[in-house]
């Protein structure tokens, strides 16, 4: 096989095991995602991953194939090769390099030689003024590839470390309610005077009052027009990348739809401070605990939420130390990423994007549930236009259930 066409396997190689591996992820990043809302593939995704192992299997012969012609075709060049070498060296043709003369008189010399037929003088001076032509990139331009290398970069963070610690919930329709008590009855010692009160004296008497919550179920999603030739063409798989990126866009906005409803909270405030210190923190962290105690009678867990904007305010206080004046694990710089960073004063911390900007709370996860279910991948083909139209989409919705159960910590 000539060195060009054996470039051409190897490219065709390259380019198969590259859309293997971008199968693949396809295939493990559709599963993650069915996981993470703990729920079962839906018929478009398995039409999917069906199609994308298909691909797999499609694209392994092939590769498979190819390396054993490629490995051939090297293996009988580097023999040919090996006998052109033999063969130079036995001819006395090996080129040793450019010549170099250290004198004029050197040079005189080899003349005066390959006058009088010096064969070794002859090559030498033939060496020397030789005008070599030297070959670059740029005079063929048309044999170097253009390699695409790796899978698509996109800075992305598709975590919803709040939504998945509060725990989403089946969505049941398009509206429903929650019942919520108001008012509870009333249990007391007999008797207007107490303990001390005579037997058969009236009881305390209190209805109690059950309100209901209104929640309705929000659409979020988008969709992009990909053309036939752009699915067909590109490299990597301009479609399996651009699904991959719905996904995470929806898992971006719902979790920042989250933040919008915990932000909503009409409690009161506690501040730690405009300076704050460990100490002004720990206590604006207890405030704010036996305010949701009191909302939630300790029902759910207390955790503290914070956004990116407010690791630089709270980490360096609580480093990762335990010490006498500092309770709980702390937190660590390092652990930078969405979801849970530490603890402070033994409350769980997590960092969230979806926060608004320096946002941080602390909350129960009994006083906020999160509905869903998702729409997932949908796809239409436009015969007219060779195109396909894809589209991701669910419903979310947040409901808090009592506002002093989310308690905003702020800096004053």
């Amino acid at each position: 096989m000539p060195p060009e066409e054996n470039t051409k396997t190897d490219a065709m190689i390259n380019r198969l095991q590259r859309e293997i591996a971008e199968r693949d992820s396809f295939i493990q990043g559709t599963v993650a995602n069915a996981q993470d809302t703990e729920r079962d593939l839906t018929g478009s995704e398995q039409e999917l991953i069906t199609e994308a192992r298909k691909r797999i299997e499609v694209a392994e012969e092939q590769a498979d194939t190819l390396q054993a012609a490629s490995d051939r075709s090297r293996q009988a060049r580097q023999k040919a090769a090996d006998v052109q070498a033999q063969m130079a060296k036995m001819r006395h043709e090996v080129d040793d390099g450019a010549i170099e003369y250290r004198s004029a008189g050197e040079y005189v010399v080899d003349m005066y030689k390959a006058s009088m037929n010096d064969s070794e003088a002859k090559e030498r001076l033939e060496f020397y003024h030789r005008a070599a032509a030297h070959q670059k990139t740029s005079d063929n331009a048309g044999l170097i590839p253009n390699p695409i290398v790796g899978e698509v970069i996109n800075f992305i963070d598709a975590a919803r470390p709040l939504v998945q610690l509060i725990g989403p919930k089946a969505l049941p329709a398009a509206t429903w309610f929650r019942p919520l008590v108001t008012q509870g009855t009333s249990v007391a010692v007999q008797g207007s005077a107490g303990a001390a009160a005579d037997e058969k004296a009236e009881l305390v008497s209190q209805k109690m009052t059950i309100s209901r919550l209104t929640a309705n179920a929000v659409t979020y999603g988008g969709y992009v027009n990909v053309s036939r030739q752009d699915i067909d063409f590109s490299q990597p798989a301009v479609m399996d990348t651009i699904i991959n990126d719905l996904a995470a866009r929806y898992a971006v906005q719902t979790e920042a739809a989250l933040g919008v409803n915990l932000d909503a909270s009409t409690s009161t405030n506690v501040g730690y401070g405009a300076s704050p210190t460990a100490a002004t923190i720990r206590a604006a962290l207890w405030t704010a605990a036996s305010t949701v105690y009191t909302a939630t009678a300790g029902l759910g867990r207390v955790v503290l939420a914070l956004s990116p904007g407010r690791l630089p305010v709270f980490g360096p206080l609580f480093a990762p130390i335990v010490s006498v004046a500092q309770t709980g694990d702390g937190l660590s710089a390092g652990d930078f990423s969405q979801g849970l960073i530490g603890a402070v004063a033994g409350i769980p911390t997590y960092m969230s994007a979806g926060l608004g900007t320096n946002k941080a709370f602390l909350f129960s996860t009994a006083a906020v549930e999160v509905y869903e279910q998702r729409v997932g991948t949908l796809q239409v083909t436009e015969p007219s236009v060779l195109g396909v139209q894809v589209a991701y989409a669910g419903y979310f919705t947040p409901l808090r259930l009592v506002d002093n159960g989310v308690i905003e910590l702020t800096a004053t």
